[in-house]
């Protein structure tokens, strides 16, 4: 292998700095301990060279806040966390990263090269640990490939479908200096994701389309991730197509959009599942058809011809069977169709009919004039902001909320955790996401379950000026685990209600945020203007503890048996 000689040695960590530098790597989420101390001292000399490190307050928080970065912004987030524990307690935010198909790249400490093995101090095996939920992962035993491996492993993290990669480094690899290392060009012949789709595989979706009654799209993370809006858009509105929008595509088709049904699946509006019910032909723009979206696959689009477009082929007919398969990037499978010779379609009566679901059944609430209804509180948020915050959640029933309530108009706008549905994502995906759009209002929603998981990452606001809004919807309960209970376990809430919760205010205060308490629906518009002040602030909003998401599809049934449908009179 070809060697490139160095003006001068360089050790091990700043060969890692140096080669993350020269990638376009300025922001790094971590937490130091011993076996990364090399690495913490050359971040120490590299202060003014262009990389900033964010000091996380948990490995976890670390490895969210850099998943917070790399969704807002399709850069890839990177994280440093030391050996053994340090390295275990990142492994929720990994295996959240890899679900949702995230840029990310993650060095975790290792003990010395003579102590592997042998249940040394902090020892590991992360290699282990993290192969079933890393798109691939190192150890790097030899200093002179530092830079190659890197350079690999970004390029490994960001092309195809994105996902995680970790780097493992023992600690004495980061001490040791080299005057030579191997030759970064990447090389990797195993590793040719198609990115370009096939053009005759790509215009069979018009042939179905010109033969198709009931046609609908559905807009998934993939066409987020592509970069797709403006293809999406422009292709629904040449032949009259509705869309169905996923949890993580959100913004990509405009909800006020009159072609844009919503979200679909589970917690999705009666027109977005009614279409994917009755549709004969689905075009799937890079979704993977989980389950939260099909319900009950067996029950799924049975009347529909299935065109998929996914960039992983090991999606297409993992789950749904798939009669126009086709390999590559959704923005230039879009690309494609719109430059393609246009057709004739006959399914004009269908969309006029699929659109009138929408006033039929829209996502609505009862006012009450008590107490605060949550639909309302997001609903209002949407208004003072115009719909162009970024908005984070954590996982549960405000989630749900919001994505149904949040008027989302563009991509990468919704950060949320969709395929492991990890609680405790939000505070620290919320930091991540304003350190990297720092122009632009981000907005959390958390439960206080979730809130409780990461709140220690509150002290990250102030210290690196970091303004999100802390929206608290509290019903002092597990509130997506209560409604289950409730609803198909005879009214049992097992473990799933707090009687012994802190008092949020006092813990804003303790970290020197703006908070605030409301309780009022009445005043509530007047109330949340102060979301629109620049600083940190927790905004607490107390709900009932028996509101449940409705419309809900239950476990194990088909998108057309819904519960909780309320139809305009």
């Amino acid at each position: 292998m070809k060697q490139v000689k160095l003006r001068e040695s360089k050790n091990g960590s700043e060969l890692v700095l140096e080669t993350l530098i020269e990638l376009g790597v300025d922001t790094i989420f971590g937490y130091p301990g011993g076996a990364v101390l090399p690495l913490y001292d050359a971040i120490y000399n590299y202060k003014d060279k262009g990389i900033r490190h964010i000091l996380a307050r948990h490995e976890q928080g670390a490895l969210h806040e850099a998943e917070g970065y790399a969704k807002s912004t399709g850069k890839i987030g990177v994280a440093i966390v030391t050996s053994g524990p340090g390295a275990t307690n990142a492994i929720t935010g990994i295996a959240d990263g890899m679900s949702d198909s995230v840029p990310m790249l993650i060095f975790t400490g290792q003990v010395a090269t003579p102590g592997i093995g042998k249940d040394a101090f902090q020892e590991a095996d992360i290699i282990g640990i993290t192969m079933p939920i890393t798109k691939y992962n190192y150890q790097i035993r030899d200093v002179t490939e530092i830079p190659r491996v890197i350079t690999e492993a970004i390029h490994i993290a960001t092309t195809g479908r994105p996902g995680p990669v970790v780097i493992d480094l023992p600690k004495n690899v980061t001490e040791v200096k080299t005057s030579v290392y191997h030759d970064p060009t990447i090389n990797i012949p195993s590793y040719q994701p198609t990115i370009e789709p096939n053009a005759l595989q790509v215009k069979k979706i018009l042939e179905q389309l010109k033969k198709s009654k009931k046609p609908v799209i559905i807009a998934g993370g993939g066409a987020n991730y592509a970069g797709a809006s403006k293809e999406l858009v422009a292709f629904a509105e040449r032949y009259n197509v509705p869309v169905v929008s996923t949890l993580l595509s959100l913004g990509v088709m405009p909800i006020e959009h009159p072609l844009s049904l919503g979200m679909g699946g589970m917690h999705g509006s009666y027109a977005a599942n009614m279409a994917m019910s009755q549709a004969d032909f689905m075009i799937n723009f890079g979704s993977r058809f989980a389950d939260r979206l099909t319900g009950n696959p067996a029950t799924f689009a049975k009347k529909a011809v299935v065109a998929h477009v996914d960039i992983d082929p090991a999606e297409i007919g993992k789950v749904v069977k798939t009669q126009i398969p086709v390999v590559g990037d959704a923005k230039k499978a879009l690309q494609i169709l719109l430059e393609a010779d246009e057709v004739r379609t006959r399914h004009a009566e269908w969309t006029e009919q699929v659109l009138a679901n929408k006033a039929k059944a829209p996502f609505g609430y009862d006012f009450d004039e008590t107490i605060i209804k949550p639909q309302h509180a997001i609903e209002t948020i949407g208004k003072i902001t115009s719909g162009e915050a970024i908005i984070v959640t954590d996982v549960g029933q405000h989630q749900m909320w919001a994505a149904q309530f949040y008027p989302y108009k563009y991509e990468r706008q919704i950060i949320t955790s969709g395929g492991l549905g990890t609680m405790g994502f939000g505070i620290p995906a919320a930091v991540g996401a304003k350190l990297a759009n720092p122009d632009k209002e981000v907005i959390l929603f958390v439960g206080d379950g979730g809130f409780q998981m990461t709140n220690q990452e509150l002290a990250i606001l102030n210290g690196y000026g970091v303004p999100i809004k802390v929206v608290l919807i509290n019903n002092h309960s597990l509130g997506m685990v209560r409604q289950w209970q409730e609803s198909f376990y005879d009214e049992h809430r097992s473990e799933s209600t707090f009687d012994d919760e802190p008092n949020f205010q006092l813990l804003a205060e303790a970290y020197g945020i703006a908070h605030y308490q409301f309780s009022d629906p009445n005043t509530l518009e007047e109330d949340l203007k102060v979301i629109t002040e620049n600083k940190p602030m927790l905004i607490e909003i107390s709900i009932s503890n028996r509101e449940h998401v409705y419309p809900m599809v239950p476990s194990g049934k088909s998108n057309a048996e819904m519960l909780g449908v309320k139809f305009n009179a």
